[in-house]
């Protein structure tokens, strides 16, 4: 199962939502979404513009756990 740390690091570099939105080119509401972890994707594109404002890797925002194996991948 992957789990989004969106939100801790966005806490780590106190920027808040609708300014991480706006500077990576993102709905508030989109980016919403990837931070509560209710998205089923992510583009490259939008990895790499948060990796770039938040000044992080992808393994800052997303980690891999162990999980149920019928977690969604039919």
């Amino acid at each position: 199962m992957i789990i989004v740390n969106l939100d801790v690091m966005m806490a780590k570099r106190k920027i808040g939502l609708a300014e991480l939105a706006e500077r990576i080119d993102l709905t508030q509401t989109n980016l919403s979404i990837l931070k509560t972890g209710k998205g089923k994707a992510i583009r490259f594109t939008t990895l790499n513009r948060l990796c770039r404002e938040l000044d992080c890797q992808p393994g800052d925002i997303l980690e891999y756990r162990e999980g149920d194996k019928n977690d969604g991948d039919n």
